[in-house]
């Protein structure tokens, strides 16, 4: 039992620990619960008593042959040791992580434009003018990170007019929004643009900034250059049907959760998306551990997960939107999602358009996005090499991203 007095020792310790994966009690009961199974697993495994059906049963029956061929008691202690070992991992990589001197932020983007909470920002150039539209629940400097993983910087410096929309967290007037409410905001935030340069923007929407950006463009095509949809979701049933599954069970008191506080709470959106790879985190912060401190891939790991622990809260209405015309019943491949009073229809939208799916996505699954691809007229697809963060902020972003999307808007005519 020395592991599992390892991990209550660590698990004491790291709920004092103020900067810290959100929401860490999830991702500590998560560990408790995997390694608490093994152990208790492990007898029942040897004996045969426990009986597996369908694709685990030969894993299980070659599992239980290797465990006849070894010292029950030593392998019991080897993998006491085991856990101890991988939750010290852990606990050292979340401590390091909290203790760890932040990189030195970029030099503030001069404002152009605002109105509640959400401001623009612009990296000036000569060239056409780009607005970049984020996610409503993400902090926008995921596109504009640092002086190697920043796509605003990246574009304005190829000469692009770059605005980068802040969503910021929702203030008293934005928590009763909807999303035409959003898209009605963008629609003055295009206007701005229009006016400051003279010439229709090319707008490009990231993950849920993509379908904000259709809907955008479906309000008024003839406003908008070119559009760009980077990991956009699109075919929420492409989604494993057990995640739809398990949302539709949860609705009722998710929507009770929201009407109640008038959203839905950050640690919950995180604790959603920790749902598709639960282990993630887990691996993550002891990978961490055995990074160099000061090393350039220590700091690229400090600068991701600080963005992704300053999460924001979804407005109530936006959140129901979201959870229920979208995931569950998949309003927008059906045809039946409404924007500004009208069915939105990518096949209707016959401006030039971009699609960027990237092939190792967990968030927006390749084939939940790639949709778009089929649906829009007049379309360009490019496969990127990457996952759903990593395409905008990993270390091949600007050959996976950057480069071709900035060359794109570039040729758009």
């Amino acid at each position: 039992m020395q592991a599992m007095a390892k991990m209550a020792e660590m698990i004491e310790a790291m709920t004092e620990t103020p900067t810290a994966p959100r929401p860490l009690a999830l991702h500590l009961a998560i560990q408790n619960l995997m390694f608490t199974s093994s152990l208790c697993a492990l007898p029942s495994l040897k004996d045969g008593s426990l009986v597996w059906k369908d694709s685990l049963a030969p894993r299980a029956r070659s599992l239980r042959e290797n465990l006849e061929k070894v010292d029950a008691d030593a392998f019991a202690e080897a993998l006491n040791k085991e856990i101890g070992a991988r939750v010290s991992a852990f606990a050292e990589g979340v401590n390091r992580f909290a203790e760890a001197a932040r990189p030195i932020a970029l030099p503030a983007l001069p404002e152009t434009w605002s109105e509640g909470t959400t401001r623009v920002l612009r990296a000036e150039a000569s060239g056409r003018p780009v607005i970049l539209i984020p996610s409503l629940v993400n902090r926008a400097h995921i596109l504009d990170l640092d002086n190697d993983h920043s796509l605003v910087r990246y574009l304005a410096g190829a000469g692009h007019d770059t605005y980068l929309v802040d969503w910021d967290t929702p203030g008293a007037a934005e928590m009763r929004f909807t999303i035409d409410h959003y898209v009605d905001r963008l629609e003055r935030i295009r206007d701005h643009v229009i006016e400051t340069t003279g010439e229709n923007p090319v707008i490009a929407g990231y993950c849920m900034g993509g379908n904000l950006a259709l809907a955008l463009a479906h309000r008024a095509p003839e406003k908008i250059r070119a559009m760009a949809l980077l990991a956009t979701p699109w075919d929420f049933h492409a989604m494993p049907v057990s995640a739809t599954a398990m949302l539709t069970a949860m609705l009722p008191g998710l929507k009770q959760l929201i009407a109640t506080i008038g959203n839905l709470p950050v640690d919950v959106i995180q604790a959603m998306f920790s749902s598709r790879d639960p282990g993630n985190v887990i691996r993550k912060f002891r990978r961490f551990a055995a990074m160099k401190p000061e090393g350039k891939e220590a700091r690229s790991f400090i600068l991701l997960e600080d963005w992704l622990n300053d999460g924001v809260p979804l407005a109530g209405p936006v959140a129901v939107e979201c959870l229920e015309d979208w995931y569950v019943n998949n309003a927008p491949m059906k045809g039946t999602w409404q924007s500004g009073g009208t069915p939105l229809d990518p096949g209707r939208l016959e401006i030039p358009a971009l699609v960027v799916i990237p092939d190792h996505d967990t968030i927006v699954p390749p084939a939940s996005a790639a949709p778009l691809a089929e649906l829009l007229p007049d379309v360009t697809l490019i496969k990127a090499n990457a996952g759903h963060i990593g395409m905008v902020a990993g270390s091949r972003a600007q050959a996976t991203l950057y480069a071709p999307l900035s060359t794109w808007i570039a040729a758009v005519q």
